[in-house]
Formats: C-alpha cells, sequence, structure tokens
C-alpha cells in the first residue's frame, strides 16, 4: 500500500503517547518522554521524525496514485473507488480531527504542511477529504455535544461518514447570517425547510452539517442554529449534480429540506442560537487551510511550468533562458515562497492561542489570488500548448479560480481586514 507503512508508524506514535498520558493520569505522575509540551488542549505529533514520516508518506501516495489518476477523474468526473478506499486507510479523513476519536490531532501547522503536500494533484481529492477535516467536524469539536463528538467523530475520521456542510442558500451567500432556512422546533424533533446551494460533497455526503433559523424573530446571526442531518432523513433530497467549470471529481448540489425532521438531540452543542457562531470560530482554520492549498497547487503548476521550459526549445535553445519565461518563473517562485511564509506563520500564531482573524484573511486572500497568477503566468509558458488539455495546467488554471470564491471571497476578506483594522485601531 502506498505510504500505508508511514502512516501506520504514525499511528504507532500517537498511540503510545497516549498510553503514557493515560498511565500518568493513572498513576498520578508525570513522565518524561521526548515529546515536547508545547501547551496545547488537543494532543499532536510534534515529534520531526514522526511528522516526516507523515509527510513524506503523503507525497509518495500524491506521487504515485493521486497523479496518475488526474486525467481519468477529470474524463469521468468520478475519484475510482480504490482510490476513495485507500485514503480512508492512510487516515486522510481523520487528519484534524483529536486522537481520541481516531484522528491524528495535527496542529494548524502540521496540518498546513500536509496541505501543501495534498494540494500537488488535482483539488478533487482534497475536497472530498476536507470537510471531515474542517467545519464538518470542527464544529463539533469546539461545541458539539459529549454525545456527538463521540458518536459522530470517529464515524468521520475514519471515512466512514462524508460530512458536508450546508449553509449557502440561493438568496445568501457572502451574506451567510441572511439565510432564510428555518427550523421549528416540534417536540423531540425539529422540522426543517429550506434550500441550501453549491454545498461540496452532498451527493456522497453521510452527514450534513445544516445552519438554520431556529428565531425567526431574529433576522441576523443570533437567530441561527447548527443541526446535524443524516443521510436518508425524509425530507432530505438533493438536486442535480453541478456542472462546474472545473475540479471534476468534486461534486456539488442543491439540498434541499421540506419538512424534514431532526432530532432534538443533534442540535450541535444542544443550545439555540449559537450556530453562526460555531462557524465563525473554525472559519480561521478553513481559511489558512485554503491557502495552504492554495500554495501546494501554485508550486504543483510551476514545478510543470519550469520542465516545459526547460525540455521547449525555439531558437535553437530551451525557451527557459528567455529573459521574459525567467521572469515569469521567478515572479511565480516569489510570490509561492511569500504565500508559504505567511501561511506558516499564521498557523504557528493560531497554534499558540493568538487572534488570527486578520492574519487568516490576509493569507487566504494573497495566496487564492497568487494561485490565479501563477495559474495565469504557467499557461503562458505553454504558450499554445496551456491551452489544450493534453497538458495538467489547462486543468489546473480552470481548477484553481475557484479559491478565489469559496471559503469568502477575496473581495470579503478584503472588508474583513479592513474591518478589523478599523477595530483595533479604536480599541
Amino acid at each position: 500500500m502506498h505510504g500505508k507503512a508511514g502512516i501506520d508508524r504514525v499511528r504507532s506514535y500517537c498511540w503510545l503517547k497516549r498510553r503514557l498520558r493515560v498511565m500518568a493520569e493513572d498513576d498520578n505522575t508525570t513522565f518524561e518522554t521526548d515529546v515536547p509540551d508545547y501547551g496545547w488542549e488537543i494532543s499532536m505529533i510534534r515529534d520531526q521524525e514522526t511528522l516526516n514520516i507523515l509527510l513524506d508518506s503523503l507525497a509518495r501516495f500524491v506521487r504515485e496514485r493521486l497523479m496518475p489518476a488526474e486525467e481519468h477523474v477529470a474524463e469521468t468526473d468520478a475519484i475510482p473507488y480504490d482510490i476513495v478506499n485507500e485514503m480512508r486507510e492512510l487516515g486522510l479523513f481523520g487528519l484534524s480531527i483529536p486522537e481520541e476519536f481516531g484522528g491524528l490531532g495535527l496542529t494548524m501547522e502540521e496540518e498546513a504542511l500536509a496541505a501543501f503536500e495534498i494540494a500537488r494533484t488535482s483539488p478533487c481529492f482534497r475536497s472530498l477529504i476536507g470537510t471531515n477535516n474542517g467545519i464538518g467536524s470542527q464544529g463539533i469539536i469546539v461545541d458539539g455535544t459529549p454525545a456527538q463528538k463521540e458518536y459522530y467523530l470517529p464515524k468521520l475520521a475514519s471515512g466512514e461518514l462524508i460530512a458536508s456542510f450546508a449553509l449557502t442558500e440561493p438568496g445568501s451567500g457572502s451574506d451567510a447570517a441572511s439565510l432564510s432556512t428555518t427550523a421549528t422546533r416540534d417536540g423531540d424533533h425539529y422540522v426543517i425547510n429550506g434550500t441550501k446551494r453549491f454545498i461540496t460533497n452532498a451527493p456522497e455526503a453521510g452527514m450534513f452539517t445544516v445552519m438554520a433559523r431556529t428565531n425567526p424573530a431574529v433576522k441576523g446571526a443570533g437567530g441561527i442554529s447548527a443541526f446535524i442531518v443524516e443521510k436518508g432523513t425524509p425530507g432530505l433530497s438533493l438536486g442535480k449534480i453541478d456542472k462546474k467549470m472545473g475540479q471534476k471529481g468534486a461534486h456539488t448540489s442543491d439540498v434541499i429540506f421540506e419538512n424534514c425532521r431532526v432530532p432534538a438531540a443533534n442540535l450541535i452543542g444542544g443550545v439555540e442560537g449559537v450556530g453562526f457562531k460555531t462557524a465563525m470560530k473554525v472559519l480561521d482554520k478553513g481559511r489558512l487551510h485554503i491557502a495552504a492549498i492554495c500554495v501546494g497547487v501554485a508550486e504543483r503548476m510551476l514545478e510543470d511550468a519550469l520542465r516545459y521550459a526547460m525540455e521547449r526549445k525555439q531558437f535553437g535553445k530551451p525557451i527557459a533562458e528567455f529573459q521574459l519565461i525567467q521572469a515569469l518563473l521567478a515572479d511565480s517562485k516569489a510570490e509561492i515562497y511569500a504565500a508559504r511564509s505567511m501561511v506558516l506563520d499564521a498557523a504557528r500564531r493560531r497554534d499558540n492561542k493568538e487572534d488570527v482573524s486578520t492574519l487568516a484573511s490576509c493569507c487566504k486572500m494573497f495566496a487564492s489570488e497568487m494561485c490565479g497568477r501563477v495559474a495565469d503566468r504557467a499557461v503562458q509558458i505553454h504558450g499554445g500548448a496551456g491551452y489544450v488539455s493534453d497538458y495538467a495546467i489547462e486543468r489546473f488554471y480552470r481548477d484553481v479560480r475557484l479559491f478565489r470564491i469559496y471559503e469568502g471571497t477575496t473581495q470579503i476578506q478584503q472588508i474583513v481586514i479592513a474591518r478589523n483594522m478599523m477595530r483595533d485601531f479604536a480599541s
């Protein structure tokens, strides 16, 4: 199995670390290990050798299994089942879920490093596992009840359940707080009515994290609650799969609720009116993750462009020897380095419990725009070849356009950054 041995070593290390902690608690003693104490609430690897094994395993899996499947996935608009199963076995669905629930419990910095590797192939592979590691699980992790955590997190970590996050609606996108989907209490259930749009992983999802308005009298974010709705719940249906510009293999569709009865126990946290706040708590994490993905994809595109420039000859020499081509390569390299440095700095600050709202928006804005510029330059370096599907850059050029839109458009990030700056100045 590609990369399986390395992941197993990582799991063994995590198990040993958990065991030492339990023994210490049982004996009321402190065990000295070679694992640095960084003071985080959730345990993480933080052992460089083990982290290197994880990253090397991911890189090998991407190189040997995912990259060769890119063209097939683009043509069929589907990820082969055997690859999805391998992703489950490698633990990719639980990278950021705490160890106690079967995940690897990566720090934000470690998750960013993993994202750099995963993103060096078609974004559809990352999209499949992304919600399990992002808002689909993080909302439950930070605000879920103990029962919700115990039941859903192990299933998400193993990939038994694929999560989907249902927030956007036909009439509310960037202004998510104006959503109109309702959830009305009826005894031991809530009855949900409304339509969600452009919902990633909806056709594959086994559970949906749904934002709905429980208090119609409150028009803003305060009237919104979050619910766990399982696939097959009566009243839940899906629209047709969207035909998108790019990212074939990553599916989105409408999610429709018609008198959908959901147990009251599935209200995340068991408290009404805090659903939007739950989403905001993990928003910084999602933005940093997408920024890291942008860096990894840009590195892949630049690598392909450099290879083409070294091999393609005009006027008797490789086009890489022409200064204007070198400028395209150099500008891309510098911007990727800047984005990578930004992401790692913000990730470390988040791990240190700093407020990174502004920094996360800076990272998402800069990295996604950078990724688009690198894609454009890479097509230019390929020339006519970059406009035909024989080369991967044609597909990547379409795929990466989405990064500047979802998880908050560039314009929303600009507003967040400026408003935070004004708020900090006023205080």
